[in-house]
């Protein structure tokens, strides 16, 4: 029988003298790297890096309140209808360009009791900043419900909603709701007052850091322990937050980053601090005074933490490919918190470390001994689950597998668009406002189409053709109502608000909008010469959805293959690129499909709706990054046994024995913080912090724990094998190897 080839390229290999099993000793590796260097220099110059730090965070934390925030939510997608029919309008001229608030009313007498007041009311929302024009009920028939107790005013901004200033949104809120009385209700509504309204307090962000705390102490057994990670992570997103708000002003970051910035960076933060820190524990634990365990921690750990950083920020960085405007933004303020919280891990840490380095090794040398006293040996657990894997490879990996598949199927009917205001909380005046549309007006009252009807005739046809464009549209099937055509200055275009008679999220609605652009719009052109392009709000956000969707496939390739060529230059082999890419893909599609059953299908109890269409890329390229993370920590473990004994199994085994532990603490505590986000009031940041929690789990406690043990079993010594030819011409990357157990 033939022998596998090696790692070199050559057929076969005499294996060395197989070892009994356990860890494999051997003294303190010199610390000679560049990292140990970089460490050494913290050490020395503690007080400095320090002050350096905290100069940095008090210097961008004051420029950044000092500069305010330049925040821009710009959706634009050219080459899309939507956006064509917006460029359009505000070319012409037309009021529709700007978004619009509606000022809902109900008064069970009819509203017209209470038109004194109301009129009053929108007099002074017409002379307030922000407003373009204000259309009364009074004046509009259409405005009002058939039984006379529900109208609106439409109040059109001078500007898209996320152009407005939202103190001026709120200064509409305020002066409507003010008219309100014990018989006449007053409610607003429309993206600009969603966007408006408080979202809560940051109740998520302090119990993810107060849960970190917890898991950190219960790990290291010590307080100042447990501080150093958690207190590099903040020292990081501090940082890098105030640094974003700076940056906002050069590029276009939308308005929700920040949120996202402090769950990835808390998350990335303490996990990095944490492999670095783990690794400096162990070093004592083997008799390394702190000085020179910091500077092997980081000489070992330190290189992991670089190359899973560098992973993170590539995957995120592809996201700028997909050119979807304010996501672009999005993806860069990440990437620099990722950055930023790697530079902390390589700086920050060592010098915080020889600050409290005597105090932490007291209390890691006397937990060391309790828990030898008690015969507990380390990795025990770890060693004997890794021993049931390989017993039953294939078993274990079946069950595994399908577990995953069975989660991730749901993800396959996956809806991808934007939450409106009927997810909204229902104590808010958005989702006030839109039950009572729905109720006066019909359920797709609240997502209008807007027709945009273009000629190049005279003015005096742009009634006509505007007639012609309304009756043809009404005639639609699922269209409820289509409004009067409204001319713009210059009678070149005419709009015409469609109004669906499904909900903005209903399949329907999608469906018409495929129909007036497929069916509708070329019948117009036959017989107007109008060119007919359909936008607005809900147009806009199908666009946005099904633009993610034909890029996505190309955005995957890209960061799977620079990602599989990292792997494939570190571990020298080529089996293991391709199966890091596939169990990250498997953790992924797992989160995707429970995103879906919770928030698509209302799981749980939470209110059905699709998942927010930007979201499945940005957890594509922040999971897929933080898998390469453990992968690295554990499979690097197991090459190390692997070149010292020839043993396959043993290697599988020491591998997982040896950092089985901290990938499952590094795991849970972004787990914590990641599902500490499901308490936050914003849909998207519930849906967000879900979809990474649910990863990092699969991840940490099923991939890692159960499928890599499994199939490196099954690959055997193939696993390690590269051709000769591409041996040769791959370049040497040295990546140091985790601690040993």
């Amino acid at each position: 029988m033939t022998t596998p080839p090696s790692p070199d390229g050559a057929t076969h290999v005499q294996p060395k003298p197989r070892q009994p099993p356990g860890p494999s000793p051997r003294g303190p590796l010199p610390p000679t790297g560049r990292f140990a260097h970089l460490a050494g220099w913290a050490q020395r110059h503690r007080r400095t890096a320090l002050l350096i730090w905290l100069a940095v965070l008090i210097a961008v934390t004051l420029g950044s309140r000092a500069a305010g925030s330049a925040y821009e939510n710009d959706f634009a997608l050219p080459g899309t209808d939507s956006q064509a029919a917006t460029d359009l309008l505000t070319q012409h001229g037309s009021a529709q360009a700007g978004d619009s608030v509606e000022i809902v009313l109900k008064d069970e007498r009819g509203i017209a009791a209470a038109e004194a007041a109301v009129t009053r009311m929108l007099a002074e929302v017409a002379r307030l900043p922000g407003v373009a024009e204000v259309r009364s009920p009074y004046t509009d028939t259409a405005a009002v419900s058939e039984d006379g107790t529900i109208g609106y005013a439409t109040v059109t901004l001078d500007a898209k909603a996320e152009a407005v200033p939202k103190e001026d949104v709120a200064a509409i809120i305020d002066t409507a709701r003010a008219a309100g009385t014990d018989g006449l209700r007053v409610e607003a509504g429309g993206e600009a007052v969603r966007g408006a309204e408080e979202k809560g307090s940051p109740v998520a962000e302090l119990a993810g850091v107060v849960a970190a705390l917890v898991i950190l102490g219960l790990l290291f057994g010590s307080l100042v322990a447990a501080a150093v990670p958690l207190l590099t992570a903040l020292f990081a997103v501090g940082s890098a937050l105030g640094l974003i708000v700076l940056a906002s002003h050069v590029f276009t970051v939308a308005d929700f980053t920040p949120p996202i910035t402090m769950l990835v960076g808390l998350g990335v933060g303490v996990d990095y601090a944490l492999l670095i820190f783990y690794r400096y524990r162990h070093e004592l634990t083997r008799g390394a005074d702190p000085d020179t365990a910091g500077r092997t921690a980081l000489d070992a750990a330190g290189r992991t933490v670089f190359f899973a950083g560098c992973t993170v920020i590539i995957a995120l960085l592809g996201l700028v490919a997909l050119g979807l405007g304010s996501l672009q933004g999005v993806a860069l303020a990440l990437a620099l918190t990722v950055l930023t919280t790697m530079a902390a891990s390589l700086l920050l840490l060592p010098a915080l470390l020889a600050l409290f380095g005597r105090r932490i090794q007291r209390h890691v040398l006397s937990h060391a001994e309790r828990a030898s006293a008690k015969g507990a040996a380390e990795g025990r657990r770890w060693r004997a689950l890794a021993s049931a894997v390989q017993r039953r490879p294939l078993p274990s990996l079946m069950v595994a597998v399908l577990a995953l598949l069975a989660l991730s199927a749901p993800a396959l009917g996956m809806r991808l668009g934007f939450a409106d205001a009927g997810n909204d909380p229902a104590t808010t005046t958005s989702r006030k406002a839109y039950d009572l549309l729905a109720e006066g007006f019909g359920p797709g009252f609240n997502g209008p189409l807007i027709a945009v009807a273009h000629t190049a005739q005279a003015a005096q046809d742009g009634a006509a053709t505007g007639a012609a464009v309304r009756t043809a549209l009404a005639a639609t099937d699922g269209v409820a109502a289509a409004s009067p055509a409204i001319l713009s200055e210059d009678g070149a275009l005419a709009t015409v608000i469609v109004h669906p008679d499904t909900a903005p999220q209903d399949e329907g609605t999608t469906a018409l909008l495929n129909r007036l652009r497929d069916d509708v719009a070329p019948r117009v052109k036959d017989d107007t010469g109008a060119t007919l392009l359909v936008g607005g709000a809900t147009a806009a956000s199908q666009d946005f959805a099904d633009t993610v969707s034909k890029r996505l496939p190309l955005f995957v390739a890209v960061v799977v293959g620079l990602s599989s060529l990292l792997l494939l230059l570190v571990f020298r082999s080529v089996l293991i690129p391709v199966k890091a890419a596939l169990l990250n893909l498997l953790s992924i599609t797992a989160a995707l499909g429970a995103m879906t059953l919770v928030f698509q299908h209302g799981a749980f109890g939470v209110q059905p709706g699709p998942v927010e269409a930007f979201l499945p890329v940005l957890v594509f390229a922040i999971v897929f990054g933080l898998s390469m993370d453990y992968e690295v920590f554990l499979v690097s473990r197991m090459r190390e046994e692997w070149e010292r004994t020839k043993d396959h199994s043993l290697a599988v085994r020491e591998g997982l024995a040896s950092t089985g532990k901290v990938i499952t603490a590094a795991g849970a505590i972004m787990i914590v913080v990641f599902g500490a986000f499901m308490l936050s009031a914003d849909r998207m940041l519930q849906q967000f912090g879900l979809g990474l929690a649910v990863a990092i789990l699969v991840d940490a406690l099923v991939i890692r724990c159960l499928i890599v043990p499994a199939l490196m079993q099954l690959m055997g010594r193939w696993a390690w094998w590269l051709p000769a030819p591409l041996a040769r011409r791959l370049p040497e990357v040295a990546l140091e190897r985790p601690a040993q157990s």
